[in-house]
């Protein structure tokens, strides 16, 4: 079972992904990073980029201050050393390998790519016993594959001198009615008498789980990454390429 939902993301993250420094130059690639873009108070340049205009749009309507490019990444418009932070939130394995050396051709020196995914945090006793009763119906359900994995490749491209990362715990209050209409979304084709005693069981967990009368906390971990390029690994793109969007600041 996927993130259904997109949680408050945490304040400490965003401030430890973002420059420390006041006019900051911030470029945030694809529309899954939308949800993000809202807490991301850059005094400098923001840039909301995405391949599609539907994905700028999405971006754009969560900071309407930022600058809007339609651009893919691997394929990104800007002159060498242009952003203080490249941001990637929930899709980073979605990026073509190949647009790793593209990201660190736009980094100016110093700067580092921003790395971020909110995924559920199935240590809490009552997600594992909610874990094994939707397993008994589909052995593969909550199987948790967010993407994360796609970290290791900041690592086996051999463009990044230094990698660091941290977790921040999110808890996200969940009522009874939405713990049953999740399950129930994610068997959409169960038998009905199979559906309703799935059903139960997932209430009864609520009952026995939730404090009376705090509803159950679903808890998210957010995992966050900064990645330094290593500037003797990094061959540096034309300062102005064909097209490029010229950014003065």
């Amino acid at each position: 079972m996927p993130v259904t939902s997109h949680p408050a993301f945490p304040r400490a993250a965003i401030e430890w992904l973002m420059p420390a420094r006041d006019q900051a130059r911030v470029l945030v690639l694809g529309r899954a990073s939308a949800p993000v873009l809202t807490g991301i108070a850059s005094e400098g340049l923001l840039v909301a980029c995405d391949a599609s205009r539907g994905g700028v749009r999405a971006l754009w309507a969560r900071a309407p201050h930022a600058l809007p490019v339609v651009a893919a990444s691997e394929h990104l418009p800007f002159p060498t050393g242009t952003f203080d932070v490249v941001f990637l939130h929930q899709s980073l394995h979605r990026l073509d390998p190949a647009a790793l050396a593209e990201v660190t051709g736009v980094l100016a020196p110093g700067a580092h790519l921003a790395i971020s995914y909110t995924v559920r945090d199935d240590s809490v006793p009552w997600v594992r016993r909610l874990t094994a009763l939707l397993r008994d119906v589909d052995p593969a359900a909550m199987a948790g594959a967010y993407g994360t994995e796609s970290v290791d490749r900041l690592t086996e491209s051999g463009l990044f001198s230094e990698i660091e990362e941290r977790h921040h715990r999110l808890w996200v209050p969940i009522s009874r009615v939405d713990l049953l209409d999740m399950v129930a979304r994610r068997f959409p084709d169960l038998d009905a008498d199979r559906l309703g005693r799935l059903m139960g069981e997932v209430g009864d967990l609520y009952e026995s789980s939730a404090r009376v009368p705090e509803p159950l906390l679903l808890p998210y971990q957010v995992s966050c990454w900064r990645a330094w390029a290593d500037p003797r690994r990094v061959p540096p793109p034309p300062a102005h390429p064909d097209g490029a969007v010229s950014i003065k600041v």
